[in-house]
């Protein structure tokens, strides 16, 4: 009877494999082979081991093919064992079947470089590559692209460009995969000057190289020289942008202008075939630029022609759909999420919660957040902003101490938030707390941030010195919007005397800023100064800087209706401006008389009232009132701070027609239901 021996190298194998694995570990594919199987199908086997879950299986094959001698003979069963350990995440064991194969050809090294790149194991690669000379192995095409991919950082430089060289010497620098390979290699370790010579020298460029010049840029924030490649790709002929031209240029594309964004989407536009990668690029961009209303039609364009979302759609359009208060078409986003199971998922539980709290539906935010499984800052923070924009100040309090009471470490976004949220409460004491907490208990550094939330906090509760005296005590040089902070004070106390400083800090820091202009113009209108009211305007004018044009959302059927003062662009109109009308009227029976101590113009009263009748929020809610059924609350955003002639008549609205009104302002959510806000005329 012939005997067995058994190598200590698969005795090793054996003794770490469980022999009493049960089947059910295995993938429902794969089970294991027989003693009589092939060589064929053992090889077959090894191919389906590709996960971590697979290893114990993929060992009990190794040790069968070692037991029958087959791995020397057949070299290709020692290749695929290597690529099936390197899969299952075991670059050890790669390397002991790399090291116990006597005759090893090139594809043995690239399989042991690959697997050893992969698993980020960088100088172990290259020491691979090092030992390839004393066995008389030459690289490839395939080598030297791999190895480049090993060089991450400044730190790899060196060996990025001693490879450069070999590949130069052999003459595969002109290989198009190489060359693509090295613009890589060289942006990663931020030479972007030598990634432009590599590209430059290409005798042949394909989508992947423009794509790669694209990314080069794009990542390290060069979002002009990103965007001249995607001019230049786009009339270059031959090369068309594609998916991956997007998805390159999208880490650039988080401030660009209307022209740059027009670009963008003339080569969206021009692809013949635009899959789901394509439509979440654009519709990310859109989203980084605050360009909401495109970012929410692109995703309807795209539904509507039957690409089905992902995770990565809504965690893009989801914060747009808060942006414009599109509650409507985000609920129908988190049906369709909980339709597909696509949760538990982290940054889409997050965007769902984020989105919830800036419609105003707290109640739906909250149960969001309470289902969701993990949490990290982010999901907290959300849901105490959340509470601090709709004025609830104790919960964002209570929020806030649980977070400390979960373990998790509160960040510098954090404590903007809950400070935020004391201010907007009238919670001096606590806000005072938290800023001192922030740095004796966590040692964070507070950030400008910081210091505009306590200007603020301090500015609300009418402590306008204290609030002067702390900005100019910052150990930072305060910035517009600390300054900011402390004039919208001065605005609602009517301090002329610390508003003026801050106007003049302003006007040095930002000199083109129109929403300083109207604030200091509101401070001298409220106090009957119409003389130096002219006198702003009169410099505003000499300045060609014109007042930032009120404008208001409200979502209805799906779409986002845009009104601004005085609007008569909109189809309903007529009927618009009839049922304002009626509603003015209704309004005066209560007593209503118009809030025109702000208004900007030295007007007669009469004047006034007429032009503070046609402000947008008036106009998005009359629109409301025309095409929603009685008792469907009406959700509008505006991007301005709410006047008081527009709070006042909101307030008294909502308890002539019995409908819950909720405005979202440039600073909070105002909930008007039966005469009253939920600010209580603290804004």
């Amino acid at each position: 009877m012939r005997s067995r021996f058994i190598s200590p190298t698969a005795h090793l194998l054996c003794c770490n494999s469980n022999p009493d694995t049960p089947l059910h570990f295995l993938p429902t594919n794969l089970r294991l082979p027989s003693p009589q199987a092939t060589v064929e199908s053992l090889g077959r086997l090894v191919d389906g081991c590709a996960s971590p879950s697979c290893l114990p299986t993929l060992r009990r094959l190794h040790c069968q093919l070692l037991t029958r001698g087959v791995l020397h003979p057949n070299p290709s069963m020692g290749i695929k064992l290597m690529r099936a350990y390197s899969s299952c995440g075991d670059p050890a064991a790669t390397r002991q079947v790399f090291d116990v194969t006597p005759d090893r050809n090139i594809i043995f090294f690239n399989v042991m470089i690959r697997s050893y790149v992969s698993h980020g194991r960088y100088g172990d690669a290259l020491g691979v590559y090092s030992g390839m000379s004393a066995y008389g192995v030459r690289p490839d095409h395939y080598t030297y692209p791999c190895l480049l991919n090993a060089c991450k950082g400044a730190e790899h430089l060196l060996g990025g460009l001693q490879i450069h060289g070999a590949v130069t010497k052999v003459g595969l620098d002109s290989c198009p995969f190489v060359g693509n390979t090295l613009i890589t290699m060289y942006s990663r370790c931020g030479v972007l000057s030598e990634a432009e010579r590599v590209f430059k020298g290409m005798p042949y460029r394909d989508a992947v190289s423009w794509n790669s010049m694209v990314a080069a840029y794009a990542q390290k924030g060069e979002p002009d020289r990103a965007l001249q490649i995607c001019k230049q790709m786009a009339v270059s002929g031959g090369v068309r942008p594609n998916a991956a031209t997007l998805a390159s240029i999208l880490p650039a594309m988080t401030s660009i202008t209307s022209d740059d964004a027009s670009l963008v989407r003339k080569l969206f536009d021009d692809m013949p075939r635009k899959g789901l990668i394509s439509w979440n690029a654009m519709i990310a961009i859109y989203a980084y630029n605050s360009k909401v209303t495109d970012a929410v039609e692109l995703y309807n364009q795209m539904v509507s022609e039957g690409v089905e979302p992902d995770a990565i759609t809504f965690v893009s359009v989801l914060p747009a759909c808060g942006d414009l208060s599109a509650l409507a078409l985000g609920s129908q986003i988190h049906d369709y999420v909980k339709k597909k199971k696509m949760c538990p998922n982290l940054f889409l539980e997050n965007a769902l919660v984020d989105m919830y709290a800036k419609c105003g539906s707290l109640q739906d935010a909250r149960e969001v957040f309470d289902g969701m499984k993990e949490k990290d800052v982010v999901s907290w923070t959300s849901m105490i902003s959340g509470y601090g924009m709709h004025g609830l100040g104790e919960d964002a309090v209570i929020l806030f101490e649980s977070m400390q009471k979960s373990g998790l470490k509160p960040d510098h976004i954090a404590f903007v938030s809950v400070i935020s949220a004391c201010s907007h409460a009238g919670m001096l004491k606590e806000g005072k707390h938290y800023f001192s907490c922030m740095m004796d208990q966590y040692q964070l550094i507070p950030t400008v941030e910081h210091f505009t939330c306590m200007v603020d906090l301090l500015g609300r509760a009418g402590c306008l010195e204290e609030a002067y005296d702390f900005v100019k005590k910052m150990p930072l040089e305060p910035d517009e919007r600390v300054w900011g902070a402390l004039l919208s004070a001065c605005r609602v106390y009517q301090n002329m005397t610390i508003g003026l400083a801050a106007a003049d800090h302003l006007f040095k820091l930002v000199p083109e800023e129109s929403g300083y202009y109207v604030l200091l113009s509101n401070i001298y209108a409220k106090a009957g100064r119409w003389e130096d009211v002219t006198a702003v305007r009169n410099i505003m004018r000499s300045r060609g800087i014109q007042k930032s044009p009120g404008c208001s959302n409200v979502e209805f059927n799906n779409r986002v209706h845009k009104f601004l003062m005085g609007d008569k662009s909109h189809p309903q109109s007529r009927e618009i401006y009839a049922k304002l009308d009626i509603l003015v009227a209704k309004m005066k029976e209560s007593g209503y008389v118009a809030v025109t101590d702000s208004a900007l113009h030295d007007l007669e009263d009469e004047d006034k009232e007429c032009h503070l009748a046609v402000h947008s929020e008036k106009l998005a809610i009359a629109f409301a009132l025309i095409n929603t059924s009685s008792g469907t609350p009406i959700r509008i955003t505006k991007n301005l701070r709410i006047c008081g002639d527009c709070h006042y008549a909101s307030k008294l609205i909502s308890k002539i027609t019995g409908r819950k009104i909720v405005i979202r302002d440039m600073y909070r959510f105002h909930h008007f239901e039966d005469g009253a806000c939920s600010c209580g005329d603290y804004w």
